[in-house]
């Protein structure tokens, strides 16, 4: 503007020049005419560069400004409805803001909308620690589990765990009147001072919760002296409890079923659930909700010193948790010698130290439980430590073997049911009867399992004696 005023005031300059000169001097005259152009020339030039010069230091100037803070915005200190006294100016709205682990009594913008301002609020602050502006709320952050939930909107986060510290936090307004019962989640914002978000516990874990199929024990081929064991251990003092207690004999808590593998502990576990929850739920008159947990032992070792014991105490946490709300509890413990290994008393650290010891512990506070049954599976007893199998916690060791001939024909009757279709020849065979037909299948097909011939040689033993044994398929 300043180039553009000096301009002006030369051409006026020019003007008057000009009327002196008069209009008989016309080489003056365009002397003149030619200056005047190169002034408004310069001029226009000199605008455009103020206006760029102008641009540039506005850009310069957002560029190097102090960049904005993100608080979070906790409570009213002065609200801005709050009148002032006769003869005082309106008292300026305050509040209470957090901005990393520093609390700040703020002003307020005047354009910043009021009603927006709420606990939990992602706030803007400027270089004076003002807000200048309300956020939209973050997707992320951290979440804390909650261990108890206390009076005036208070939650008490943190783990249960020996030797970890707790904390208190306030609900956010977004979750002030939202249900939470201990054991939930919740997502604080960066100061951790608030809960913002909630989400309730997730009980379904992959190493968890199981659906039990219907599976009466006429269903489980074979086994017999093993389901007997079962029902008499686990069955009778659930079902009957007024004779053990007359006669002073605690119930058995625990099993462990060992065997070679694929010859049915699983299967014999998820049958023991089913029906002792149905033989229960007619005992008592009402029905009981049977929660059956199926852990693989792997698939609970980490490499993190501490999370295999943290899932030991998750896993009779739920049990205990289920067990208070009336339902029938299994933990049923697949491969357990992987985590409860005989612990070593060498140099190196050995996981089974401190696991085993952990499960114990949990195992012996299950005592008072009446509705929990514990089921452990292995291959290998002898690789599980002492501790967990003695008297007391693991009372029963039921083998499980293999199959022999009958046993069998008792599997294969099961699944060779009267609903699979037979072949049309083989019934004309038997003149239409389909018992008759059904059982040459199953005959043939035993027969043809203990069949000994030369096709059907595995391995060929030399024994020490000079003798040999062979081994069939």
């Amino acid at each position: 503007m300043g180039m553009a005023n000096d301009g002006g005031r030369t051409l006026e300059l020019l003007d008057k020049l000009g009327e002196r000169l008069g209009t008989d001097d016309a080489r003056a005259k365009n002397y003149l005419d030619a200056l005047r152009q190169q002034i408004q020339t310069e001029g226009k030039a000199g605008e455009e560069r103020e206006k760029l010069l102008a641009e540039y230091e506005e850009a310069y100037n957002k560029l190097t400004a102090p960049a904005n803070r993100i608080g979070t915005f906790l409570e009213w200190l002065q609200e801005p409805t709050v009148e002032a006294e006769e003869g005082e100016e309106s008292p300026d709205p305050l509040c209470l803001i957090s901005l990393g682990d520093s609390e700040y009594v703020s002003l307020i913008d005047p354009k910043v909308d009021y009603d927006r301002l709420a606990t939990g609020v992602r706030v803007k602050v400027n270089e004076a620690y003002a807000v200048v502006g309300v956020l939209p709320p973050a997707p992320n952050g951290g979440l804390i589990k909650v261990g108890e939930v206390l009076e005036g909107d208070r939650l008490r986060v943190g783990d249960d765990t020996p030797g970890s510290q707790g904390r208190i936090v306030l609900r956010a307004d977004a979750i002030r009147d939202t249900k939470i019962n201990a054991g939930d989640e919740v997502r604080l914002d960066p100061s951790g001072r608030l809960a913002l978000e909630h989400r309730e516990r997730q009980e379904s874990r992959d190493y968890f919760l199981e659906d039990v199929p219907e599976l009466p024990w006429d269903k489980v081929g074979g086994q017999q002296e093993a389901i007997a064991l079962i029902r008499d251990t686990i069955e009778k003092p659930l079902l009957y409890p007024e004779i053990f207690e007359r006669f002073e004999q605690k119930p058995v808590k625990g099993i462990l079923l060992y065997g070679p593998p694929g010859n049915g502990k699983t299967l014999i576990g998820k049958a023991t659930a089913y029906n002792l929850t149905r033989e229960y739920s007619e005992r008592t008159g009402k029905p009981v909700k049977e929660y059956f947990m199926s852990i693989s032992g792997p698939k609970i070792l980490n490499m993190w010193l501490g999370e295999t014991e943290r899932m030991v105490r998750e896993i009779f946490k739920t049990a205990r948790d289920k067990a208070k709300e009336g339902r029938l509890v299994f933990i049923f413990m697949d491969e357990a010698e992987a985590v409860l290994r005989t612990r070593s008393s060498g140099r190196h650290l050995n996981i089974s130290n401190t696991v085993v010891p952990q499960f114990c512990a949990e195992l012996d506070g299950m005592q008072n439980l009446e509705n929990v049954v514990l089921i452990l599976t292995s291959n290998r007893p002898d690789y599980i430590d002492p501790a967990v199998l003695r008297p007391g916690r693991i009372d029963r060791k039921v083998k499980v073997n293999r199959p022999d001939r009958a046993t069998a024909e008792a599997i294969l009757g099961i699944y060779l049911h009267d609903r699979i279709p037979l072949d049309p020849e083989l019934l004309k065979k038997w003149h239409g009867d389909p018992d008759c037909a059904r059982k040459e299948l199953i005959e043939a097909t035993t027969e043809q399992l203990w069949h000994k011939a030369r096709d059907t040689e595995f391995l060929k033993i030399s024994l020490r004696n000079g003798s040999t044994e062979t081994l069939y398929h």
